[in-house]
C-alpha cells in the first residue's frame, strides 16, 4: 500500500514554438480554451483529484502563469463596485483553486529534467505529473482512477489511450499487458515516436502520471537521450524493468481528452468544449451547422 500522492508537478518551461508568434510573449499554457487559460483546467482537473499543492515548473518569461493564480484587488474591487459578481466570482476562484508554487526550470533539458527540478519541493511522497497540452474533460474520471491503482499497488502509473496507428509516431507507445482489472495494464516497455509498423501497440502515453518518490533518484543519473534532453520515458522503463519492484501500470482512457499542443487540434478543442457549454451552445451549435453546411 502506497501513500496517496499530495501533491502534483506541472512543467511549464516549455517555448511553445508551435504557436509563434503568439507565444512570443505570452506563455503557451496561458493560450485561451474558451475563456480560461489551458493551465487552469489541468490545476482544476488536480484540485478534483484531492490534491491542492501544486508545483508549476516555470522558465524564463512564464511570470503570466504566476500572476493568473495570484489575486488582483483592483479588478476585483472594479467588478464588485459594477456589481458583476458573475465575472468576480470566477477571478477569484482562479486565485483560490489550491495553493500553488513556483519554481524554474532554467535551461529546458526535457520532461525528465523538469520532474527532477519538484524534487526539493514534493520530497519522499508519491506525486502526480500533469502536462498542460493535455486537457482531460472534467466530466470524465482519470487522474483519481490512476491514484487509487497507485495507492493498492505502489507501482508508477501512467495514462494510456488508444490511437490510430497511422498516429502513433507522435506519441511514446506503450508494451503492455493485460491485467485482472478493467482498463489496467501492465506496462513493460516504451517506445519513443516509434514508426507506424516498429509500434509494440497503439497504446499512446498522454500526459498524466502518477509516480513514486524513487523516480527522482533514477532521473539524477539518468542520461541525456533523444534530443539530447533527460527523459522521463528512461526513467519509466528502469522502473517496469525492476524485477523486484511494484512496476508500471498504465490506465487506459476512453474518455474525452483535447490535445492543445497542435493548432488544429487546439482549435478543435476550443469548439467542441464551447458547443456543450449552456452559455454558449446553444447559439454556437446551429452557427457551425450553417458554417459547415457552407463549405
Amino acid at each position: 500500500m502506497s501513500r496517496s500522492p499530495v501533491k502534483a508537478v506541472i512543467p511549464a518551461a516549455g517555448l511553445g514554438t508551435r504557436f509563434l508568434p503568439a507565444t512570443k510573449a505570452l506563455p503557451k499554457e496561458m493560450m485561451p480554451v474558451v475563456d480560461k487559460p489551458a493551465i487552469q483546467y489541468v490545476v482544476e482537473e488536480a484540485v478534483d483529484a484531492g490534491i491542492d499543492d501544486i508545483l508549476v515548473i516555470i522558465g524564463r518569461n512564464k511570470n503570466a502563469i504566476s500572476n493568473h493564480f495570484d489575486s488582483v484587488p483592483e479588478l476585483e474591487v472594479k467588478l464588485m463596485e459594477k456589481g458583476d459578481e458573475r465575472r468576480l466570482e470566477r477571478v477569484m476562484a482562479s486565485s483560490d483553486l489550491a495553493d500553488i508554487h513556483f519554481v524554474r526550470q532554467g535551461e529546458p533539458k526535457g520532461l525528465g529534467h523538469a520532474v527532477l527540478r519538484a524534487r526539493a519541493h514534493v520530497g519522499d511522497s508519491s506525486f502526480a505529473v500533469l502536462l498542460g497540452d493535455d486537457l482531460i474533460d472534467e466530466r470524465d474520471v482519470l487522474l483519481t482512477t490512476m491514484i487509487e491503482a497507485h495507492e493498492r499497488t505502489g507501482a508508477a502509473v501512467i495514462a494510456l489511450m488508444e490511437v490510430d496507428p497511422d498516429s502513433i509516431h507522435l506519441y511514446g507507445a506503450a508494451v503492455a499487458e493485460p491485467t485482472d482489472e478493467d482498463q489496467i495494464v501492465r506496462v513493460t516497455g516504451l517506445v519513443e515516436k516509434p514508426a507506424r509498423e516498429e509500434a509494440p501497440s497503439n497504446l499512446a502515453v498522454i500526459g498524466r502520471y502518477v509516480l513514486p518518490a524513487s523516480v527522482f533518484d533514477i532521473l539524477e543519473r539518468t542520461e541525456p537521450g533523444k534530443g539530447g534532453e533527460i527523459q522521463l520515458t528512461d526513467a519509466l522503463q528502469e522502473l517496469a524493468a525492476d524485477a523486484a519492484g511494484p512496476g508500471v501500470l498504465g490506465v487506459v482512457f476512453g474518455g474525452r481528452r483535447y490535445d492543445t499542443g497542435d493548432r488544429v487540434d487546439y482549435i478543435k478543442a476550443i469548439v467542441q468544449l464551447a458547443t456543450d457549454r449552456d452559455d454558449l451552445g446553444s447559439e454556437l451549435r446551429p452557427w457551425l451547422k450553417e458554417f459547415a453546411a457552407g463549405l
